[in-house]
């Protein structure tokens, strides 16, 4: 877990910040504040997010209720939104979780390319499977992928639409990694489907060099092609993202079951339903075992949140109430 800095707060509604969720390095470019947080009697552990300091509250407050109205198969289940129009926030059920900066970090450099072929079959299911929704993330980049024993899974929904509106640049804005706007995006375009595609093909280059603009020859030959497809400046030349997960399953040779078909995503929970943290395995895509030393991650961040103690003011308030 990452210590918190001055700067950052101390409660979040009814939740005390025991630690940030990103480093300080990797912060620049997370669209959002996360942090992991716990409530008051101790019971309840969630990853808590609020958005960057001199963005527009009211804008990402948006994004956070969509977020949790819609919430398709493999996006991070919102719990809860919460706050007052100038300090929002929105909180999911905590299970450990790395964003794909800090993947890479706890792998010792870019990810092997049968993972980036897994990672990205997998996104790119999740992604399609959101598009038949009518959904369009418009968020994806390196941070807002978050891999776990289960998966991966997109957080940071709707992150260039909280950036800017339509029809304003949002070139060169706090959180937005460049190389993962589209073109159309970046000059104030509506975010549609393929732009998710372009994203995607950014996040995949990340995973398999460690950055978001690699030069053509540090990706995998065998992934050239389809990350080159991915970042066509014009959308009509992007591909489908359910034809791309497919393709990148093909290659790898098999699902992690066996088979060779793409696996339906799993139902989505009825109306009124408030996540709990069976909806992460609830909401996964199949994906293969991550590699050892991520795993190792994994468990050291596990470890040390249950070793972490209350804030000193929380457990003040739990004596006066007993």
């Amino acid at each position: 877990m990452e210590h918190l800095l001055q700067d950052d707060p101390h409660q979040i509604g009814p939740y005390a910040i025991l630690a940030r969720f990103d480093s300080k390095a990797d912060a620049p470019t997370v669209p959002e504040r996360r942090y992991i947080a716990r409530s008051a009697d101790g019971e309840r552990t969630v990853i808590a997010c609020l958005p960057l300091v001199g963005s527009d509250p009211g804008r990402w407050a948006v994004e956070a209720e969509g977020a949790r109205r819609l919430s398709p198969p493999g996006f991070v289940p919102v719990a809860e939104v919460g706050g007052t129009a100038g300090f929002p926030w929105c909180v999911t059920p905590y299970v450990p979780l790395l964003s794909l900066p800090a993947t890479l970090a706890a792998h010792g450099g870019p990810l092997p390319e049968p993972c980036v072929r897994s990672l990205g079959a997998a996104l790119a299911a999740t992604l399609a499977a959101a598009h038949a929704q009518g959904v369009t993330h418009a968020g994806l980049v390196p941070a807002a992928v978050l891999l776990g024993t289960e998966g991966p899974y997109l957080g940071c929904y709707g992150a260039v639409r909280s950036a800017g509106a339509d029809g304003a640049q949002r070139r060169g804005l706090p959180g937005l990694d460049p190389g993962c706007v589209p073109p159309e995006q970046a000059q104030g375009g509506r975010p549609r489907p393929l732009g998710d595609a372009y994203a995607l093909g950014a996040v995949l280059a990340y995973a398999s060099t460690g950055h978001t603009v690699p030069e053509r020859d540090e990706l995998p030959l065998s992934l050239r092609s389809l990350i080159a497809a991915c970042l066509s400046r014009d959308p009509a030349h992007r591909p489908q993202l359910d034809w791309l997960a497919h393709e990148l399953r093909a290659d790898h040779g098999q699902l992690h079951n066996g088979s060779t078909q793409l696996s339906p995503p799993p139902a989505l929970p009825g109306a009124g339903h408030r996540p709990t943290v069976l909806d992460f395995a609830a909401r996964r895509i199949p994906h293969p075992p991550l590699p050892a030393r991520i795993v190792t991650a994994l468990v050291r961040q596990s470890a040390e949140l249950l070793a972490a103690p209350l804030p000193s003011h929380l457990v003040s308030r739990l004596v006066e109430a007993t």
